[in-house]
């Protein structure tokens, strides 16, 4: 038992920094956000260990990015874009089970289930991020424009493309090996 803490625990160390890591290469926005693959071993985690690996490196890595210079306008703020946008990734793991049991089936039957546990991480992440833009990035929407339509618009710009960008990364990497589903 305590072997297996002990690798989920250097695991979600690892696959946090990487994520830290990927979150610095890619197309910056101006006022935050950005196109990479951070996401990416987020969703490996949620798939090899579930709900809590996938939590707890989401949870890693955005205190990571917080740590090395995230920017923080209020600590709820902070607490919404680094803690809980980057958690709630994790959640990708509830279609955890349906592609285990697709793994004998074959390739094309993995696709579904990694495809929509990235969107629904994904999806986790661009709410929490909509909610936070609403709230506290509201003022940086065009005159007339209100905040709601300013942080929906901006926050979809990054978060689409890097959703859809980790969902083909993923799928490439777990249908080409498998074995990254194992966890000895």
């Amino acid at each position: 038992m305590e072997r297996k803490r002990l690798q989920l625990l250097l695991e979600v160390a690892i696959l946090g920094a990487i994520s830290f890591i990927l979150d610095k290469i890619g197309f910056s926005f101006p006022q935050g956000g950005s196109i990479t693959l951070s996401m990416l071993p987020i969703i490996i985690m949620a798939f090899r260990w579930g709900l809590v690996g996938g939590m707890l490196t989401g949870f890693t890595s955005g205190l990571l990015q917080l740590m090395a210079g995230g920017y923080v306008f209020t600590p709820i703020q902070a607490g919404l874009d680094y803690f809980v946008a980057y958690t709630v990734v994790g959640l990708a793991a509830v279609t955890g089970g349906w592609l285990l049991r697709n793994v004998k089936s074959g390739k094309n039957a993995m696709i579904a289930p990694i495809v929509v546990g990235t969107v629904i991480g994904g999806l986790l992440r661009y709410i929490i991020h909509f909610i936070g833009g609403i709230v506290f990035f509201g003022e940086f929407a065009p005159e007339g424009q209100p905040a709601w339509l300013y942080s929906l618009i901006y926050n979809a710009s990054y978060m689409v493309p890097a959703t859809i960008l980790s969902a083909i990364v993923a799928v490439l990497l777990f249908t080409t090996a498998p074995r990254l589903l194992k966890r000895t």
